[in-house]
C-alpha cells in the first residue's frame, strides 16, 4: 500500500473512530433523544432531535425509572366556572406556553426513594472516616439526606412494597432527591411546576379528567376513595392518560414547585404566560401545592385542575421532634402525598438549577441547620463518583 493510500486509510479510520465516540457521547449525554425518527412508539419532534421514552438505572443499583416525552405547546390552565366540583383557586383560566420535557411514567416508588433514604447512614459513615468532606467551597454540591424514621408505622402504615409510591415526604425532601439524582446521572431532574404538571395530566384534553367529564369512569384510571380500600396501591395498575402517564389521577397527591395561592391565578387573568413565569416560588413554609388527588379522596379532588395546600403543623402533628422534621410528615393526609419528577429538554446553568433544588424559605433553612448542628441530619457531597465511593465504603 502506497504512503498516500496509507494516509487516506488512517484519516478515514480516525474519522470513523471520532464519529463513533461522538455518537456514544450523544447517546450517553442525551438519554431519551435520538437523531433518527422512530419507526413506531411515542416520540416528540424537536430542534434537538426526537424525544423518546427512556428507562434508566439509578447508578450503583439495579433499580430503574421510566421517563416519557411531553411535547411543547399551549393549554388553558385551571378549570372553567361550569366544571362540577370546581374550587375558586382553580381560576380564572389563562393560557400557558410550555416547553418540551420528560416526566416520570409513574410516581416515585419506595424502591427508588429508599436509595435516597440510605444516604443518611452513608453520609454519617463518610463523615466519621473523614471522606468526601463538605466544606464551604463545595457546599453547593452537597445535599441533606432524610433522617431515619423514628416511627416507621406512620410512613409505612399502608405498606412499603417497592412498587408503591413513596409517601409522607416533604417538598424539601423531594427537591433534594432530584438534586441527588441529577448529580449522579448528569441529567437535570426536578419537580414539575404546577403548570407543567397540569399540562402533562391533561395530555391535550380540556375536560375535567384526562379521559372526559364523567366521574363514573374514574375507577378505570385511578385509585380513589371508592375503590382503593383506603390504601395506596402499586403504581401503573390502572389505565394511563393519553400521553402514557399512570396515576396522574388518584393514588397519591404529587408535589409541585409552587406555593398554594389562595387567589388562584388572578394575577394571570387574560394573559398568555410562559410556564416558567407562572411559578409561585414559596415565600413561607406552607401552604405549598400538591396535585392529582389520592386514594383517600373523592372524584372531584382527582380532577386535572384540582389542588390541595399543605399544612406543616397539621401534617406533622404527631412528630415529637423540635424543630419538626424538614424531611418527613407523620399525619394524614400525608400518607397520600408523594411525587414524580421531570427533566426539561432545555438545560440551564447549575446556578439556575439551584432554585429548583434548595430550600429558600428562612424558617425551613433554619430548621435544616438546627438538625445538622444537633447531629440529627446528614450532609454529603453528590457527584458522579458517589456510587463508586459508596461501593468502596461497603467493601472496606
Amino acid at each position: 500500500m502506497s504512503a498516500k493510500k496509507q494516509a487516506i486509510f488512517l484519516a478515514v479510520a480516525i474519522f470513523l473512530a471520532q464519529s463513533a465516540m461522538l455518537t456514544d457521547a450523544f447517546a450517553k449525554e442525551t438519554a431519551g433523544l435520538t437523531k433518527t425518527r422512530p419507526a413506531s412508539g411515542r416520540f416528540v419532534k424537536t430542534d434537538q432531535g426526537f424525544m423518546v421514552p427512556y428507562t434508566a438505572k439509578i447508578p450503583g443499583t439495579d433499580i430503574t425509572y421510566e421517563m416519557m416525552p411531553i411535547p411543547g405547546g399551549k393549554f388553558k390552565m385551571g378549570s372553567p366556572p361550569s366544571e362540577a366540583g370546581r374550587e375558586s383557586v382553580e381560576g380564572p383560566q389563562f393560557e400557558v406556553v410550555v416547553k418540551p420535557f420528560w416526566i416520570g411514567k409513574y410516581e416515585i416508588t419506595w424502591a427508588e426513594y429508599k436509595e435516597y433514604m440510605r444516604l443518611y447512614s452513608i453520609f454519617k459513615d463518610f463523615e466519621a472516616r473523614k471522606l468526601r468532606i463538605v466544606t464551604k467551597d463545595n457546599l453547593a454540591d452537597a445535599i441533606t439526606a432524610p433522617t431515619e424514621l423514628y416511627d416507621p408505622s406512620f410512613t409505612f402504615e399502608n405498606g412499603e412494597d417497592p412498587r408503591q409510591p413513596a409517601v409522607t415526604v416533604t417538598q424539601y425532601a423531594t427537591k433534594q432527591y432530584t438534586k441527588w439524582l441529577s448529580a449522579i446521572t448528569g441529567r437535570q431532574y426536578r419537580l414539575p411546576s404546577e403548570a407543567e404538571w397540569e399540562y402533562a395530566c391533561r395530555a391535550g384534553t380540556t375536560t375535567a379528567y384526562s379521559f372526559g367529564d364523567d366521574p363514573a369512569k374514574l375507577g378505570d384510571y385511578a385509585w380513589y376513595y371508592e375503590n382503593s380500600d383506603e390504601t395506596s396501591r402499586k403504581v401503573g395498575q390502572k389505565k394511563p392518560n393519553p400521553w402514557g402517564l399512570f396515576d396522574m389521577h388518584g393514588n397519591v397527591w404529587e408535589w409541585v414547585l409552587d406555593e398554594y395561592r389562595e387567589d388562584g391565578y388572578a394575577k394571570f387573568a387574560g394573559k398568555t404566560v410562559a410556564a416558567e413565569n407562572t411559578i409561585a416560588w414559596p415565600t413561607k413554609p406552607y401552604p405549598l401545592t400538591v396535585r392529582g388527588g389520592s386514594w383517600d379522596d373523592d372524584a372531584p379532588e382527582c380532577r386535572s385542575a384540582a389542588k390541595l395546600g399543605s399544612h406543616d403543623i397539621d401534617w406533622k402533628s404527631e412528630d415529637p421532634n423540635l424543630p419538626l422534621s424538614p424531611w418527613w410528615f407523620t399525619s394524614d393526609p400525608s400518607r397520600g402525598v408523594g411525587f414524580r419528577i421531570i427533566r426539561p429538554l432545555q438545560t440551564v446553568s447549575p446556578k439556575e438549577m439551584a432554585k429548583y433544588w434548595e430550600a429558600k424559605v428562612e424558617m425551613v433553612v433554619g430548621d435544616i441547620q438546627n438538625r445538622l448542628e444537633e447531629g440529627r441530619g446528614a450532609l454529603g457531597l453528590v457527584d458522579d463518583k458517589l456510587p463508586a465511593d459508596i461501593k468502596k465504603l461497603k467493601e472496606n
